[in-house]
């Protein structure tokens, strides 16, 4: 159905290919997952397949891409929409109609069915989803997690014969995730649907996937295998995976299951040795410095300086170009596809820690003007009710954060996690209730004074960055901190040791905008820091780089609250969890309590190797070490 015949994409200027090399052949039926780090050029292998690569994004694509016997070359996305489905990373590039119903319905209208086959088909992506109950809403109001299930069923309502899918999960609540899965799965094995999917959160996906298909390394040859070969040799992998080799499993399980049924006797190895919290027992000094690797993200390959590909009109199954920037053009390595599984790569380790001149808890001592003591509680939120329109975002929300404590929100879809951000930051105002930050009400204090008390990375970054270039960015962070000059710029040489003054912010990688965002909201230096779905785009090695930076300023004393679906991340670094459920707060308490207790929000390695209290592969090894 899919076949790749030695494709090689360079982008324009750059000096070497982002792939190289890629032969491969996916057929009909089977669930293809695409991994490896970021910058491999995993989402320009997806593009070939859309033809939005080149015929968007431009550059020059040697080799052959044919799906369902049409040369991608030949044919531009447009001829190509009655086989293929795209879903991109950002979902609100993906819309074209208002209303949730309007877009599930909108690739058939242009494909010209019938309105009564229309009609049944809305009806049966509606259930598929779980999204009857949102079928009127506009889709501006939805959460990001809502918003990406309408994406993903306005691709699905054409019955496309292949499904390419960047990131489809990434927003999407554990139980959410699993139920689109399974949709796709269903639609795999039953009616003999391709899927060729890129997804950063392997312990998700890697069950589903029929075979992996890994790029190790930029240029590198694409290596294509059963799960188990592949996980053997992969340098990304999900924490079950990670577990089973510290363990010495063989062969490497990839789901809980599989583990559980070989843990027993590493459960009594750890059940002498009670763990300790990686979030308290971390060293926060050298894990500071780590942030100047800086953060890299997939979200869309890009030509070598990182541009942002041009949106693509959308065309009939409602489908855009991509609008995300990530995998670096410049590549290395063979071109070669490779006829066997290579050498087992190096196994990973604990985050790199190297040595680096920059401190951010130094810089981060550098008080700016009117900068106000840490007080005994950071936040503190009582009796907080709010609305949005007919919908009843929160009620009866209490909730307080203490200086250097860290806190996971959590909870399905439209719980009300980003609402409470908001109301936090001072964007809504509390129809019942009260909302203190250091002291002042949020929406009610002066944005000038409010930055020094709290700051917001919202989930898409580019949304806090509104000049053309790094330095312009900096600069204006300064001026509305009240902070001296070069503070901003400062820290974001640290986070981001090679990005220019000249750089334009849409140039960067979504990890890249992630670090300069919060390099931003630092430069007022607020005790209360909020980030909102801050690992969506991200691999595992910027997810560590970034538990890294945010372990730094709780250290320092800052809170920070954090929403979240990464059950991994909230496992690794949150002292409190808080799980969210239709605008109230139905658990409040320590990481370990909380997530053991809950199958939906558990750890990989919690679910392993209960009834022990264990929540990450890094707790383990320090145990066994």
């Amino acid at each position: 159905m899919i076949r790749f015949e030695d494709v090689s994409v360079t982008y324009a200027g750059a000096a070497e290919p982002t792939v190289q090399g890629v032969d491969f052949e996916v057929p009909e039926g089977e669930l293809v997952l695409l991994v490896g780090p970021s910058g491999v050029g995993k989402s320009t292998v997806l593009g070939a397949v859309s033809g939005l690569v080149p015929h968007f994004t431009g550059g020059t694509l040697r080799g052959r891409v044919t799906v369902a016997g049409r040369d991608t070359r030949t044919h531009k996305p447009r001829e190509l929409a009655d086989v293929v489905g795209t879903v991109g990373q950002d979902p609100l590039s993906h819309f074209v109609t208002d209303t949730v119903e309007d877009e599930l319905a909108y690739g058939m209208e242009s494909l010209g069915l019938a309105p009564a086959v229309m009609r049944r088909r809305v009806e049966e992506t509606l259930d598929l989803l779980s999204l009857a109950d949102l079928r009127d809403r506009p889709i501006a109001t939805l959460s990001g997690g809502q918003q990406q299930r309408v994406a993903i069923g306005s691709v699905l309502t054409p019955h496309p014969r292949v499904l390419v899918l960047d990131e489809p999960t990434s927003a999407l609540d554990p139980a959410a995730a699993e139920e689109v899965l399974a949709v796709l799965q269903r639609l795999v094995h039953d009616l003999g649907t391709t899927v060729l999917m890129a997804e950063h959160r392997l312990e998700r996906v890697v069950q589903y996937a029929d075979r992996l298909a890994l790029l190790p390394a930029p240029g590198a040859p694409l290596t294509l295998g059963t799960p188990s070969e592949i996980m053997a040799v992969s340098p990304v992998c999900p924490p079950v995976v990670e577990l089973g080799r510290l363990a010495g499993w063989s062969p490497l399980p990839l789901t809980v299951r599989d583990a559980r049924r070989r843990a027993g006797t590493l459960r009594e190895r750890l059940s002498a040795t009670p763990p300790e919290s990686t979030a308290v027992t971390e060293d926060p000094g050298p894990a500071a410095s780590a942030a100047g690797s800086g953060l890299t993200a997939d979200t869309g390959d890009t030509g070598p300086t990182g541009d942002t590909g041009p949106t693509g009109p959308t065309g009939p199954t409602g489908g855009t170009g991509p609008t995300g920037s990530g995998e670096n053009a410049a590549g290395t390595g063979g071109t070669q596809p490779a006829a066997t599984l290579p050498l087992p790569l190096p196994l990973p380790s604990a985050p790199a820690r190297p040595a680096s001149p920059f401190s951010l808890t130094r810089l981060l001592r550098r008080r700016s003007p009117g900068t106000a003591p840490l007080p005994a509680e950071v936040a503190v939120v009582e009796s907080l009710a709010v609305r949005r329109g007919r919908v009843e975002a929160l009620r009866r929300v209490d909730l307080s954060a203490g200086p250097g404590e860290t806190i996971a929100l959590m909870g399905r879809n439209g719980a009300g996690k980003s609402t409470l951000l908001a109301a936090l930051v001072g964007l809504v105002e509390p129809a019942a209730g009260s909302v203190r930050v250091g002291g002042a009400v949020p929406h009610r204090t002066a944005p000038r004074d409010l930055v020094r008390r709290v700051g917001l990375v919202p989930q898409e970054p580019r949304d806090l960055l509104y000049a053309d270039t790094v330095a312009a960015e900096c600069a204006a962070a300064d001026e509305d901190a009240g902070a001296e000059a070069g503070t901003c710029r400062d820290l974001v040489s640290g986070l981001l040791p090679d990005i220019a003054d000249d750089t334009h912010p849409r140039d960067l990688s979504e990890g890249q905008r992630l670090a300069l965002a919060l390099a931003v909201v630092l430069t007022a230096r607020p005790p209360l820091l909020l980030l909102d779905e801050p690992t969506r785009g991200l691999d595992y090695a910027a997810k560590a780089r970034l538990v890294t930076v945010l372990r730094g300023l709780a250290a320092e004393g800052h809170a920070i609250v954090l929403a979240t679906h990464d059950v991994e991340l909230a496992a690794d670094l949150a002292h409190r969890v808080v799980i969210l459920a239709d605008g109230e707060i139905v658990a409040d308490g320590p990481t370990a309590e909380v997530v053991v207790a809950s199958p939906s929000f558990a750890p990989q390695v919690a679910k392993i190797l209960a009834p022990e209290p264990w929540l990450t592969v890094a707790q383990v090894r320090k145990a066994l070490a």
